[in-house]
């Protein structure tokens, strides 16, 4: 995106008599020793020849205490001259993957810069704060630089403002200028490709069957509606015109979309460790990946927490199409996900009212009646699957909870440390049971 600072700060020129005699004081301080020593011995020797009576050396003064302030009425407007922009590009990147940052400074002015100095300040977490020398840039002309940022923690980190420093070429004055314009770079977790599995269950009436029947449905099946501006005239059903006496037409039919619902569990007493590699932030990476894997296949996908909370909107509306910026959306939110403080799934099993169709779910360590609060959320789907963080309790515990896990009808797969998502995501191929077999995923 495209970050524009060329808008004038405060006390610009284009703030009125009080907002110009404001800059004019600012650009006074940003006057070096070598200029306030000019301005002390213009002035000095000023002095000295009214005193003494020589106009040659009162020229001399007056040309030493003129220099400095000439250099700083150059400066103030020429830093109002300067435009300053940011490209980013791209916006969004997954974990550990650089992004590259274009920084253009234009001249609008008639007269050349001086010496350019630009900073642009970043989060630590992004690497160090680049700074850059940029020599005289002539009236018109243009000077681009960049540099790469990238992260092993997700979140969103502001870029800017950017900071640009201006000099004379006789090095009396030094003036500042920040533009008010930033950007956001996105840091997504990574996405692992998964193979394609069978996975029944998904809602009803979805898949080769339903087309079938509506392809077997002849006219008296068919429930017509009002013509409406725009609809195709090959849509229109004769008999019911005859019949209601005004221009009628077929509803569309459409085969009903497979869902799930991937289900992150986000409770700090779930998970051992923090970091770019701890047990969390790999179920936040299977997460993305499943549900990207899933928009890919023509699946309507929903992000639920622990906490109730649904994404991408309040209302938990159903993300569907694989296109990159419904992905996109999902991203986002993955994105800031963090550690809650809830100490149970009920939350998560009340925003589940049944019919859900496919339940992904990333699980952390779970006691006895977290547990059984897992056995009431696999009702409420068709078909579900567990990927269950392993080595966080003593084995024999894990065991007994992973037990209980599949007697509720989850499928169960156990996570330990390095585990590969791709490899786990195989071994579901054909074990996921449901409520409701309706076909596959290929």
């Amino acid at each position: 995106m495209m970050a524009d600072g060329s808008g004038a700060p405060d006390g610009g020129p284009d703030g009125g008599a009080p907002g110009a005699r404001a800059g004019l004081r600012t650009s006074l301080a940003g006057l070096t020793t070598r200029g306030r020593s000019f301005l002390a011995a213009g002035m000095a020797a000023a002095a000295c020849a009214y005193v003494l009576g020589q106009p040659d050396l009162l020229r001399v003064g007056m040309l030493l205490a003129a220099l400095p302030l000439v250099c700083v009425l150059v400066l103030h407007r020429t830093r109002h001259r300067v435009v300053g922009s940011r490209l980013l590009s791209p916006s969004r990147v997954p974990t550990r993957t650089e992004a590259r940052v274009r920084l253009r400074m234009d001249n609008v002015s008639r007269m050349p810069t001086g010496l350019l100095m630009l900073q642009d300040r970043v989060p630590y977490v992004l690497g160090p704060r680049p700074r850059f020398v940029l020599d005289r840039v002539e009236a018109g002309g243009r000077r681009e630089v960049s540099y790469r940022v990238r992260s092993d923690l997700r979140g969103r980190y502001p870029l800017g403002p950017l900071e640009l420093r201006l000099s004379d070429p006789f090095g009396m004055v030094e003036l500042t200028r920040s533009f008010s314009a930033h950007d956001t770079l996105t840091v997504i977790p990574p996405t692992e490709p998964l193979p394609p599995i069978r996975l029944p269950g998904e809602a009803g009436g979805y898949g080769d069957s339903h087309r079938r029947s509506l392809a077997l449905a002849g006219d008296d099946d068919v429930i017509p509606r009002e013509y409406r501006h725009g609809d195709d005239l090959r849509r229109v059903h004769w008999r019911s015109t005859a019949r209601y006496g005004e221009l009628m037409v077929r509803r569309e039919e459409q085969p009903r979309q497979a869902r799930c619902t991937v289900l992150l569990d986000t409770r700090r007493t779930g998970w051992r460790g923090s970091g770019p590699d701890s047990p969390f932030e790999w179920a936040v990476t299977g997460a993305a990946s499943v549900a990207v894997h899933l928009l890919e296949r023509g699946y309507a996908v929903r992000l639920l927490t622990d906490t109730g909370a649904m994404a991408p909107g309040p209302d938990g509306g159903d993300l569907s199409g694989d296109s990159s910026d419904t992905a996109g959306l999902l991203m986002d939110v993955l994105a800031v996900v963090e550690h809650s403080e809830d100490p149970g799934l009920s939350r998560a099993l009340d925003a589940l009212h049944g019919g859900e169709g496919l339940l992904v779910a990333f699980l952390g360590a779970l006691d006895e009646q977290q547990t059984a609060l897992a056995a009431r959320i696999r009702q409420r789907a068709g078909a579900a699957v567990a990927f269950v963080a392993g080595g966080q309790q003593p084995p024999d515990v894990e065991e007994a909870r992973l037990r209980e896990l599949r007697e509720g009808g989850w499928t169960v797969l156990p996570c330990l440390p390095g585990a590969r998502l791709a490899d786990l995501w195989r071994q579901a191929d054909g074990r996921v049971g449901g409520n409701r077999t309706t076909g596959g995923v290929h």
